[in-house]
């Protein structure tokens, strides 16, 4: 059976601890700097664990965490086809020839890193550059978050291209991007599924190889890129036949794909339900808002509020009393946040908001509350 290896270090060391793990059979598992050295050591025993009982799949060939930076984290594993499923449509996107390098902003922890990585070990895909500079990369690979904050050090090198997912992507975004010269391509995934639908620039139509159902307003997935599964802890990961599901709501209206958000974040208010992806998209169309985290306050007798946490822009704070009068134009009133924080978002290792986090910061008083 093949076994769990913890790999540790800083990128590039990982890279090739990785590399060597690969090479030898075994299933790497990057490590996340950030976590707190009693985390870090529950994952180990874990590891050491499911090594001695045989637990890891014998078609195992990489594992990836799943979860925000404040909770623990679940482990995923995948085998090699999986990931080598998507490396041709992905090698197309990034334009990337035998010279390509990627740069890559977030950890290894992340499975948007990681599939790169496999991509470069295994499928041939561009060589990997860790960190924010952008050294000789041709391409790029991360969240809009990363995108954003690549963009605005204008230092973007030689890169012409952008593979960006993991959260809703703004158009003011992509336009930024093009002027930069650097084409955007989007998508939208899951650590579980990895590629499942493709925007270029026409909405999000299903990722090459992937065939897409909804029911109920479920998503679902045909797909061959899904994970073998969990290790130790039941995950979102949900199977019919051929087709998986992470949960994630949405609809499918002649091959485009709306995504709404993860079911079990849909904020129920005075009978009316409020998918928090859908308001935090039009907050970051708002003067002074970087990014933005949608949640509910408990209530009695109404259920929750509909509370927004927006991230200043780096030269502004965004003006409570011009957002409440935005959102009386703009949303309906089930959607309209009650009450407004502002806090620099903490995030996970791919680089989205990490939601529990946030919504502890709120409750304990550590975000500031905007009056």
């Amino acid at each position: 059976m093949p076994r769990l290896v913890p790999i540790e270090g800083d990128q590039y060391e990982q890279f090739g601890r990785i590399a060597r793990a690969r090479a030898q059979g075994e299933v790497p598992l990057a490590l996340d700097p950030r976590w707190a050295p009693e985390l870090r050591e529950s994952v180990l025993r874990s590891l050491d664990a499911w090594n001695r009982e045989g637990a890891v799949p014998s078609d195992a060939a990489w594992a990836t965490t799943t979860s925000g930076s404040s909770a623990r984290p679940r482990i995923l594993v995948r085998s090699a086809s999986s990931w080598a499923a998507a490396y041709p449509a992905v090698t197309g996107l990034l334009g990337a020839d035998d010279h390509a390098a990627v740069l890559l902003p977030a950890p290894l922890a992340a499975s948007i890193t990681l599939f790169s990585v496999a991509h470069a070990l295994e499928g041939r895909g561009p060589r990997p550059v860790f960190g924010p500079e952008p050294g000789d990369a041709t391409c790029f690979h991360g969240t809009p978050h990363a995108l954003r904050r690549f963009l605005e050090t204008g230092r973007t090198g030689r890169v012409t291209s952008a593979l960006v997912g993991g959260s809703r992507l703004d158009p003011d975004l992509v336009a930024a991007a093009a002027a930069r010269g650097i084409r955007v391509s989007s998508y939208y995934g899951a650590a579980e599924l990895s590629f499942v639908a493709l925007d270029r620039g026409d909405g999000l139509r299903a990722f090459p190889g992937v065939e897409l159902n909804v029911r109920g307003g479920v998503i679902w997935a045909k797909t061959p890129q899904a994970a073998l599964r969990y290790l130790g802890a039941a995950g979102p990961l949900e199977t019919d036949g051929e087709f998986a599901t992470v949960g994630d709501l949405g609809a499918l209206e002649h091959g485009r794909l709306t995504v709404h958000g993860r079911s079990d974040g849909a904020i129920l208010t005075a009978s009316a339900t409020v998918i928090p992806e859908e308001v935090e998209a039009w907050l970051r169309t708002q003067p002074g808002v970087r990014d933005a985290v949608v949640l509910g306050l408990r209530v009695p007798r109404v259920g929750a509020l509909v509370a927004a946490v927006v991230e200043p822009t780096p030269h502004a704070q965004p003006e409570l009393m011009a957002l409440r009068a935005a959102a009386r134009r703009d949303l309906g009133p089930a959607h309209r946040p009650r009450a407004w924080f502002s806090l620099a978002l903490p995030r996970t290792s791919a680089g989205k908001p990490a939601r529990a986090e946030v919504s502890r910061l709120v409750s304990s008083g550590e975000a500031v509350r905007l009056v």
